[in-house]
């Protein structure tokens, strides 16, 4: 190879074409000689004409230079330029090249500087027909010199490896090397190793050795540890330095399981100090959701850190049947079991779907009857995997059909109907008091008072498994806690409420004693080495060489004393293993890592990375000559002529080169945006054509009603598809039944679930009481039930008379729509709702009643056109437009009971309601 500085060429004798170059510009300026001039006679009739047209007869200097530019780069191109070659006095001989790699963890940081240092290396090698070898020390592989062309072509298949060369590697390092002579060149990771000087020596004895070492620094990340509620973590870097700032992220799932950076937060290392450490006070829920912590920008195995099971306390997700009642704590089931489990676990709030999500540890449902199938579903599967399912009694349980003719796959037990009562105004008996816990109970052991008393409860119907799935039981022998397990999971019933309604067990210590005993608040425990001997563990997720976690479920599991105390290697990967009750990490670094910096001897030459590579300039030298070949082109139309309308094809091409963002609302956006910019009321679309229409002028004329006659002023109401649409936006649906109209799907029961657990209200009607008052069953009817049978429905009863329904806003005792006379179906009140002497009123329905069920037609009442005209008529008489009046005022009761609760139910308004009342 000839050099001329930094530029080198492999065919040199091609540049001697470019003498020709000067000859060529002769050639192509040269004018060919005068013609010989001959007198012809009809010239004369052209003399005195002038072309303005004029063409010139020699081709323009500038042009003749575009091409003689365009030849000269072909000649250089094909001439083979190199830009940086390696100079020819740095061979080393023709002595086969061993390229030796520790590609661990700590070589990932720069690991494609590393892939383009070698690749240069082997290009010299390459053009020195030198036969090359490649050693991992992290992998050792049998060395077979080769040519350094086939290596080049197979650089994208090396990748370093999540973990250091040890003393076994470097043992199979030594059986892996070949006989005789070689040259070494040693790409480090700047580590020391007891076993790095053992190797050295050898390669020296084979030939000479050179040294590549990146100057970067390597920065390492401990494992994360929980104290006090925070989250603990450590920061190494090899060597000293200045001051200096990172970043640290933790990734996982956000709560729609899509992978993201759940937190950034900034370390700073002070002035040559080698760790600092940070403490992040994150919420519970968002640290359940974390997969990994990872040093930001450091594409290493040592950067990243996975969390386990001992780095978290228990999640514990609380979900009941209705949001608590405001201004009443101690009726709410959720308050006693936020006391209970505040101190020791981690609570998660929300709806089943998002808790499912972040995958708790247990899931608590206090007085929750039924789930839809998409819920059922979802739920089984999180059991098949270990989570526990914690149930508590309550009147909608009582009352609801579950588990009744068949076991449910949510209840350990068969239920009898109704409940049972004792102690109480109505009953004969006395309460209850707990009988001693088993020996092969759970509670075994726990001290029970006599103060602890059960007053009512659930009954399990006998079975021949029920002997063994009763845990806890009272005096009489009456089960008050039974588990069953499901998969690697189970299912635990408390017979009597978690509140003090049933029962005094949640005013005692023992509650909390017996959730910790079932694992609810207990934190999680790490086990030391002892415990883990004869265990197997499974890997789930496992980290490779640049710290990105892949499927380890593949692989074979790993025995548990090896897990604890081996080193990470090719059978031992750093990543996540799942044992029997809980999972556990082994990541890069330890909790106190021996990082030290490599010190080789003097006699070793040691060269960056950074050094400059060659880079053939072939290429582009001769896409350079295509370029410059087409200026000529359109340089030479443009000369003759020929290249007309050139500006506008060229404003043309621009103008649709130009990107066209056009930001639009897409349609879903555009519905939340409608539905939650106002106060907007929605019916349920049937199917049925005409009976849409007519509900959709039914909300539109409550609308107007109270838009007139109350503050309330409604948007224009919106029709609500159960499959497509969300229900949330709508604090009241009016759902009218069709006995056509499909049942919903799995997921709408999921919605429709949520949205009554949430504080919604829906208005069934099935517009029949002018035929289903003589006691036979409709069609209507019939289909009601089919559409309830899925839904979360508390006990019902028809509306009392001192119900706040009565009162919200009109004094009502009838509600009729288009029919007159139905009993209306409200949420039951609670069995111990009295009347206070004086009051006109028990102080009861403190919660808006989730559903109202009623077949009075009042789509019918309500409905006007675009002009505020009824489109039904009621009667030919004054009755029926008083009747519509009724109508009118029973659904502003409605919503305003749905807008504020028990707003009319506080005794602050009973002076006023006397004096409306006459009393």
């Amino acid at each position: 190879m000839t050099l001329f500085g930094v530029l080198g060429f492999t065919t040199p004798w091609l540049l001697l074409s470019l003498i020709a170059l000067p000859i060529l510009w002769v050639i192509l300026r040269a004018v060919p000689p005068a013609p010989v001039r001959r007198m012809f006679p009809g010239v004369v009739l052209l003399l005195g004409l002038k072309d303005d047209d004029q063409v010139t007869d020699r081709t323009p200097w500038w042009l003749l230079l575009l091409r003689l530019l365009a030849m000269a780069a072909v000649i250089i191109g094909l001439s083979g330029p190199i830009l940086n070659p390696e100079p020819e006095q740095e061979a080393a001989g023709d002595a086969p090249l061993l390229v030796v790699m520790d590609a661990s963890w700590a070589s990932a940081y720069d690991w494609r500087a590393r892939i383009e240092a070698l690749d240069g290396l082997l290009a010299k090698a390459g053009r020195d027909a030198r036969p090359v070898g490649i050693l991992r020390l992290s992998n050792p592989e049998l060395v077979q010199f080769s040519s350094a062309d086939v290596l080049r072509s197979r650089l994208t298949g090396l990748q370093p490896e999540p973990w250091e060369p040890g003393s076994a590697t470097a043992s199979a390092a030594i059986a892996a090397l070949p006989d005789g002579d070689f040259d070494t060149y040693w790409f480090s990771d700047s580590l020391a190793r007891e076993e790095r000087d053992g190797l050295l020596r050898l390669f020296e004895t084979r030939g000479t050795v050179q040294v590549f070492e990146s100057p970067r620094a390597v920065l390492a990340l401990g494992p994360a540890t929980l104290s006090e509620g925070q989250l603990h973590l450590t920061l190494h870097r090899l060597r000293p330095g200045p001051e200096v700032e990172v970043s640290l992220a933790g990734h996982g799932k956000d709560p729609a399981g899509n992978p993201a950076v759940l937190f950034q937060s900034p370390v700073t290392f002070v002035q040559d100090a080698l760790s600092a450490e940070t403490k992040l006070a994150l919420p519970a829920e968002l640290r359940a959701r974390i997969s990994r912590f990872e040093i930001t920008g450091s594409r290493s195995a040592g950067a990243v850190t996975l969390p386990d099971d001992s780095l978290r306390r228990r999640e514990v997700a609380l979900i009941a049947g209705r949001e608590g009642r405001e201004g009443l704590q101690l009726l709410d089931p959720l308050h006693y079991l936020f006391k209970a489990l505040a101190p020791t676990a981690d609570l998660l709030n929300g709806s089943l779907d998002e808790v499912l999500l972040a995958n708790p540890d247990a899931i608590v449902l206090a007085d929750v009857a039924t789930l839809s199938p998409g819920e059922e579903e979802k739920v089984l599967e999180w059991l098949d995997k270990g989570g526990l399912l914690l149930r508590f009694a309550g009147p909608r349980l009582a009352a609801s059909d579950v588990s009744r003719t068949s076991e449910d796959p949510l209840m350990p037990v068969r239920l009898r109907a109704g409940g049972r009562t004792v102690g109480g105004a109505m009953s004969w008996g006395e309460p209850k008091t707990l009988a001693p816990f088993a020996e092969d109970s759970p509670f075994a052991g726990l001290a029970i008072t006599d103060e602890i008393t059960v007053n009512s409860q659930v009954m399990a119907q006998p079975d021949p498994a029920l002997a063994e799935r009763v845990i806890a039981q009272l005096s009489d022998g009456t089960p008050l806690v039974t588990r069953k397990t499901v998969g690697q999971g189970q299912i635990v019933l408390v017979h009597v409420t978690a509140n003090a309604e049933w029962s005094t067990l949640p005013l005692s210590g023992l509650f909390v004693q017996m959730l910790e005993r079932l694992a609810v608040s207990s934190s999680t425990a790490v086990e030391d080495s002892a415990a883990l001997e004869g265990t197997i563990w499974q890997p789930v997720s496992v980290l490779d060489g640049f710290g990105i976690l892949r499927d380890g479920e593949t692989l074979p599991g790993v025995d548990g004393m090896a897990l604890s105390s081996d080193p990470l290697g090719l059978e031992l990967r750093p990543g996540l293993y799942q044992g029997e009750e809980r999972s556990l990490a082994r990541n890069v670094i330890s909790a106190e890592p021996d990082l030290q910096p490599v010190v080789w001897p003097d006699h070793i030459s040691v060269e960056g990375l950074s050094r400059p590579q060659e880079r053939p300039l072939g290429g582009w030298l001769l896409g350079a000559a295509i370029a410059l070949l087409l200026a000529d082109v359109l340089a030479s139309l443009a000369l003759s002529g020929r290249l007309i309308g050139a500006r506008a094809v060229a404003s043309l091409i621009f103008l649709a080169a130009l990107p066209f963002d056009v930001q639009a609302q897409t349609p879903d956006e555009q519905i939340a945006i409608d539905a939650t910019s106002e106060v907007v009321f929605a019916h349920v679309l049937t199917g049925d054509a005409k009976l849409d229409e007519l509900a959709g002028a039914a909300m539109r004329g409550l609308s107007d009603i109270l838009y007139y006659r109350t503050s309330v002023e409604p948007a224009k109401p919106m029709a609500v598809d159960l499959e497509q649409d969300e229900l949330a936006f709508f604090p009241f649906l009016y759902w009218p039944i069709s006995p056509d109209q499909p049942i919903p799907s799995d997921a709408a029961y999921i919605k429709l679930n949520s949205y009554l657990r949430s504080g919604g209200m829906i208005l069934f009607d099935t517009r029949d009481a002018d035929i289903s008052g003589f006691g036979s069953a409709t069609p209507e009817g019939r289909k009601l039930q089919q559409i309830a049978a899925r839904l979360d429905i508390p006990p019902l009863e028809p509306i009392p008379e001192d119900h706040v329904l009565t009162r919200t806003f009109y004094l009502l005792q009838d509600f009729p729509g288009r029919f007159a006379g139905r009993e209306v179906w409200v949420e039951a009140a609670p069995p111990d709702a009295e009347l206070v002497e004086g009051m006109p009123f028990r102080n009861l329905n403190d919660n808006v009643t989730p559903v109202v069920i009623g077949g009075n037609d009042w789509a019918s009442a309500w409905a006007v056109d675009a002009n505020g005209a009824p489109l039904t008529r009621m009667a030919r008489s004054f009755t029926g437009e008083r009747q519509r009046e009724i109508a009118y005022r029973f659904g502003v009761n409605l919503v305003m009971h749905v807008l504020t609760g028990n707003y009319k139910s506080d005794q602050v308004h009973v002076p006023a309601l006397l004096d409306r009342l006459g009393q």
